[in-house]
């Protein structure tokens, strides 16, 4: 398990607690001075009464996102 300190999900903005599981994600920034990447953290398990975590909900938001910009 990683631990995490002092992070909050990008998703709920909730804070992701040390005992909690959790995705990094990993993004550049298209800036041409911006060549350090930041990175976005959430949570990898379903809260209590969830069916899906947050990083699989930002994974279908993008996923839709990416859809819908074929479809227009």
């Amino acid at each position: 398990m990683i631990s995490c300190v002092n992070h909050q999900c990008a998703h709920c903005r909730s804070p992701i607690a040390s005992d909690q599981r959790w995705v990094r994600e990993k993004i550049y920034d298209p800036a041409p001075n911006g060549r350090d990447p930041r990175y976005y953290r959430y949570h990898a398990e379903p809260f209590a009464g969830e069916d899906i975590s947050c990083w699989e909900k930002h994974q279908m938001e993008k996923e839709i996102a990416r859809t819908n910009s074929f479809a227009a």
